[in-house]
């Protein structure tokens, strides 16, 4: 409230807006962009209003995310369209930090298909150098109306696993009538 009982205009932004925080809770993937970078799905595993994701070697690839102290984060629905955009302050996480002992367990615990326990997965983070981000909302988040119109597609980028798609072998010729 400003002194003379009217209502300010100034966001703060300790507040997270409702729909953010229930969506924040619901995550298992977030869409995550850097600069003027294109969006990552990443796994993530949301705690205390923020996500916690995990990059780096043998790990899921987000450039810049490492580097970077902001971040734009969109999260979907239960009916899997884009309910709201936030921009997100990212913090790292270091190994052998208070808080790294406490949070990086949990993390492991969640990880699908990891080879190795949550210990071992949490000591393989530390000597290789992955980095477990909390991106944080900050700012005001875009949602409803709000949200860009179009769908936001575009073409794969190269990765390793793409391969040229040869014809099929047939073992015989097929006639035609």
């Amino acid at each position: 409230m400003r002194e003379d009982g009217g209502v300010s205009d100034e966001v703060d932004e300790r507040v997270t807006p409702p729909l953010v925080d229930e969506a924040v809770k619901k995550a298992a993937v977030c869409w995550v962009g850097v600069g003027d970078g294109p969006a990552y799905a990443l796994w993530c595993l949301p705690l205390d209003g923020a996500l916690l994701v995990v990059t780096g070697p043998g790990e899921q690839a987000a450039p810049g995310l490492a580097d970077t102290d902001a971040a734009e984060v969109t999260l979907r629905g239960d009916h899997g369209g884009r309910i709201v955009n936030w921009p997100a302050r990212v913090g790292r996480l270091r190994p052998g930090t208070e808080e790294w002992d406490a949070v990086a367990p949990l993390v492991a615990a969640k990880r699908l298909n990891a080879s190795g326990s949550a210990t071992e997965l949490v000591a393989r983070w530390a000597a290789e150098g992955c980095a477990l981000n909390r991106l944080t909302p900050a700012g005001t988040a875009v949602s409803g109306a709000d949200l860009p119109d179009g769908p936001l597609t575009e073409q794969p980028r190269p990765a390793s696993a793409v391969r040229a798609v040869r014809k099929p072998f047939r073992l015989h010729r097929v006639r035609r009538r």
